[in-house]
């Protein structure tokens, strides 16, 4: 069955092949990239120091190909850093401008405003969409395993660590895990959403999670609504919840947040 991925992963791939960027030419913006942060680390820590609670990576989100608009007027700046105020550990950050509206700008303004570490979330498809991400000043990329051949996945993790920013690879299922794991992902998102229906299993992220090694840092994704559900996963184990849409949404981005992270709601 086609899913929503396979669209949206072809027409990335068409615009790789239409990319006439020589190697010489990606290499000369990567020397104008600021110097990473770190992301994992960020994760682990903010875990340690949450008391029981469970990391928080943010994303500033304008629409999704399920949903809709969501807050297509956002100023990426504004909702960074009420984010950081919060006590996110790390961003997310969409780039995608066909399907979510983003754009490298977004991502590029919103690191800006903090000090935080910030994912570049969109559909990585060759090696060039892991250096762009470096050159715009990503301090991770997205590997959705589902998009991937495990050639590709090996090659862009390994790519990634050698331009010293993070992979998260996301996964669906305990098959797309023990691929994740054999390409040496040590940083493993779940995400909770059905690539066929749309629909969001919530048992997933639990069911799958408990398959990742331990030393693997746990990311869930998707169907994360509100401080229960955080909580939830964070006593599964979970190290962190990337968690959009009900934040872009709420009235307090930074009361939301700190909410999710576990800690009283900001006044």
């Amino acid at each position: 069955m086609v899913t929503y991925l396979d669209g949206i992963v072809a027409y990335h791939r068409a615009r790789a092949l239409a990319d006439s960027r020589t190697s010489a030419e990606v290499a000369r913006a990567l020397e104008a990239a600021p110097e990473p942060r770190p992301f994992v680390e960020s994760l682990r820590s903010r875990r340690a120091a949450a008391a029981g609670g469970i990391a928080v990576i943010a994303e500033v989100k304008r629409r999704s190909p399920s949903k809709g608009d969501l807050a297509p007027g956002l100023d990426a700046a504004v909702v960074a850093a009420e984010y950081e105020r919060g006590g996110a550990a790390c961003l997310s950050v969409l780039t995608d401008e066909a399907h979510f509206a983003g754009s490298a700008e977004d991502l590029v303004s919103a690191r800006r405003a903090v000090a935080i570490p910030v994912l570049r979330k969109d559909f990585t498809v060759c090696e060039r969409d892991v250096l762009d991400a470096r050159a715009m000043g990503a301090d991770a990329v997205l590997l959705i395993v589902a998009a991937l051949d495990d050639l590709e996945l090996a090659s862009f993790t390994r790519v990634a660590s050698e331009v010293g920013i993070a992979a998260l690879v996301e996964v669906h299922d305990e098959v797309e895990l023990e691929r994740a794991l054999v390409a040496g992902a040590s940083l493993v998102g779940v995400n909770q959403r059905d690539l066929r229906s749309f629909a969001v299993d919530t048992e997933r992220a639990e069911r799958v999670g408990a398959a990742i090694p331990a030393g693997v840092v746990k990311v869930a994704e998707s169907g994360v609504r509100g401080a229960a559900d955080a909580a939830r996963l964070g006593a599964a184990g979970f190290d962190a919840v990337l968690v959009g849409e009900s934040l872009v949404r709420a009235a307090d981005a930074a009361a939301a947040v700190r909410e999710l992270v576990g800690g009283a709601p900001c006044s």
